[in-house]
C-alpha cells in the first residue's frame, strides 16, 4: 500500500522545518501514538520529501546504554548528515553526552532533521538519558538549524518526557498521532462507504494491517482469506500490541481481557477478572481501570449523557482492532494455528454482526461530533455526542447530542444506530419513540430524533419525525470536511 493520508501531520512537520530554516535555530517535537499507528512511516515519508540531511535512529528494546550509543553512532555515520563519515567516532565508552557531542560536531550549517525513534526504551535503559538529551539540546543543538523529532509508543512515558518535573520540560511541542480515519481507510482500499466502515472497524485504522489488505476487498472476504494464514497481521498486530503493553498475565491484563470479552460495567468486570477468591475488590479495580483509561489509553470510559448526572459508567476497548481480537479473532487464531481455517472463519462470521453493531456506535458518535463542529447539523451548539442509559439499561439509547458532556444544559438530538443488513423499520422507530422521552432533557418539539442506519429506512417508516437521517456515506463524509 502506498502512503495514504496524513496530510495535516505532514504539513505540521513541514511547517516546523520551514521555521527552523527561516530562524536558524532548532525546534523539537515529541510525537507519540500507539504501536502500528504509523509514526515511523510518517516521519520517514517526511524525511524523504524534505530533501535535507537527516539521521533516523531507532532504539532497540533491552539494549544496554553502550549498545544503544554504538548503534546511534553507526547510524549517524551512515546517514546523509555528516559531510565526512570518518569524523563520527566509533562506539567508545557508550555515554550519551559523548554521542550528542559527536552529533553536534558533524552538523552542517543548513537545516537538518534528527529522529530518535522508540525513545522510551532509551530512557528505560538509562536513567541519565533524559538529562543528557536536555543538556545536549540546550548547549549544542537548539541554537543550530535542527528539527529534533522524538518518537515513542509508550503514551504515558512520552507524556512524562515533557512534563514539568522532567529535564526536557518546555523544550518540545507534543503531537499525538492517531489511526487513519474512515475516509482515509476508504481511499487506501478503494472501498465504498459501508465497506470502508467495516474495514476500519477491523483494522482500527492501523497501516500495519492496511498494507496487507488487497485493494477493493470487503472486510469479511479479507478475514476469510486471512484465516488461512496464522502469521497474518490481522492476528499479529493486536497480539504484539497486547504483548508489548502487558507482557505478563497480571490483573491489569485480565481486566482488559474482561472488557474485550464484552463486560462493560464495574461489577461485571470485577467478577470476570477476579480469581478463585472472588471478584476484584472495588478498591483494587477502580485504580486499575483509571490507569488503563488515563495512562495506557487502552480503555475508554463512557458516561451517560443528559441534563442530569447518571450512572453507571461503561468501559470499552479503545482500539477497534484490539477489541475485535479480544472478542473474536483470538479464538479464530487458535483454530487457524490448529490448521482449521474453515472453523476459524465460521467463528468470525457467526459473531460478526453482533460485534459490528456495537463497535460502530463510537465511530458514529465521533462522526456526528465532527459534523456538528463543521456546521453540518441543524444546531450550532452540539459539542458532544454520547449515549444514555439508566441503571437497569432499559432503555439504552445509542445517540444523545448535547451542548456539553456528561451533564448538559440542552439535549438537541436523541437517536438510534442500526447497523444490520435489514432496514430501520417501524418496530425500531417505535422503540426510539418510547425511549427518547426517558432521556433527561428531552423536550417534545425541540429535541430531534436521529437515525443512523446501514440499510436505510423501511418503506413504512415516516420520515417526518426524523430530524437527522444518516447512512454510511454521511458517516464517512464527516471525516472529509
Amino acid at each position: 500500500m502506498s502512503f495514504v493520508g496524513r496530510r495535516l501531520e505532514l504539513a505540521l512537520l513541514t511547517k516546523r522545518l520551514e521555521r527552523v530554516a527561516a530562524s536558524g535555530v532548532g525546534a523539537a517535537l515529541a510525537l507519540r501514538g500507539r504501536r502500528q499507528v504509523g509514526k515511523s512511516r510518517l516521519v520517514q515519508e517526511f524525511c524523504d520529501a524534505a530533501a535535507v540531511p537527516y539521521v533516523f535512529f531507532t532504539a532497540t528494546k533491552g539494549a544496554s546504554p553502550v549498545e544503544a550509543v554504538s548503534d546511534f553512532l553507526t547510524e549517524l555515520a551512515e546517514s546523509s548528515l555528516p559531510a565526512d563519515p570518518e569524523l563520527v567516532p566509533s562506539g567508545g565508552a557508550g555515554k550519551w553526552p559523548d554521542a550528542f557531542r559527536a552529533l553536534a560536531a558533524v552538523l552542517p550549517d543548513r537545516p537538518v532533521v534528527v529522529v530518535i525513534d522508540e525513545l522510551p526504551w532509551l530512557a528505560e535503559q538509562d536513567g541519565l538519558f533524559d538529562g543528557a538529551l536536555q543538556t545536549a539540546w540546550d548547549r549544542l543543538l537548539s541554537k543550530r538549524p535542527v528539527l529534533l523529532l522524538l518518537l515513542g509508543s509508550d503514551l504515558h512515558m512520552m507524556e512524562r518526557l515533557t512534563a514539568y518535573d522532567r529535564p526536557f520540560y518546555g523544550r518540545a511541542d507534543n503531537l499525538v498521532l492517531g489511526p487513519l480515519d474512515p475516509a482515509e481507510t476508504a481511499d487506501a482500499l478503494g472501498l465504498g462507504a459501508a465497506d470502508a466502515i467495516d474495514a476500519h472497524l477491523v483494522c482500527g485504522g492501523l497501516p500495519g494491517i492496511l498494507r496487507a489488505w488487497p485493494h477493493g476487498t470487503p472486510a469479511l472476504s479479507f478475514l476469510r482469506d486471512e484465516c488461512a494464514d496464522p502469521a497474518s497481521p490481522v492476528f499479529g498486530v493486536p497480539e504484539s500490541s497486547l504483548s508489548a503493553e502487558f507482557p505478563a498475565p497480571d490483573q491489569a491484563r485480565r481486566v482488559l481481557e474482561a472488557v474485550g470479552g464484552g463486560d462493560r460495567t464495574h461489577a461485571n468486570i470485577a467478577a470476570t477478572a477476579g480469581g478463585r477468591g472472588g471478584a476484584i475488590p472495588s478498591g483494587s479495580l477502580s485504580p486499575l481501570l483509571r490507569r488503563l483509561v488515563e495512562e495506557k489509553r487502552v480503555l475508554a470510559m463512557d458516561e451517560p449523557v443528559s441534563t442530569t448526572p447518571g450512572k453507571p459508567a461503561l468501559y470499552r476497548v479503545q482500539d477497534s482492532n484490539l477489541r475485535l481480537y479480544l472478542a473474536v479473532l483470538r479464538g479464530a487464531q487458535e483454530q487457524v494455528r490448529r490448521g482449521r481455517p474453515e472453523a476459524a472463519y465460521r467463528l468470525v462470521e457467526r459473531r460478526w454482526a453482533a460485534w459490528r453493531g456495537r463497535a460502530v456506535e463510537p465511530l458514529v458518535r465521533e462522526a456526528l461530533e465532527l459534523a456538528a463542529g463543521e456546521g453540518a447539523l441543524p444546531w450550532d451548539d452540539i459539542e458532544a455526542v454520547g449515549g444514555w442509559w439508566n441503571r437497569r439499561f432499559d432503555p439504552e439509547v445509542d445517540l444523545v447530542g448535547v451542548d456539553r458532556a456528561p451533564v448538559a444544559r440542552h439535549v438537541r438530538l436523541v437517536g438510534s444506530v442500526k447497523w444490520l443488513a435489514g432496514p430501520f423499520d417501524r418496530h425500531d422507530m417505535a422503540d426510539l419513540a418510547t425511549a427518547a422521552p426517558q432521556v433527561p432533557g428531552f423536550t417534545v418539539g425541540s429535541t430531534a430524533l436521529a437515525v443512523v442506519t446501514l440499510s436505510g429506512l423501511a418503506s413504512d417508516v415516516p420520515t417526518e419525525p426524523i430530524g437527522v437521517l444518516w447512512g454510511p456515506d454521511d458517516v464517512v463524509e464527516a471525516w472529509k470536511h
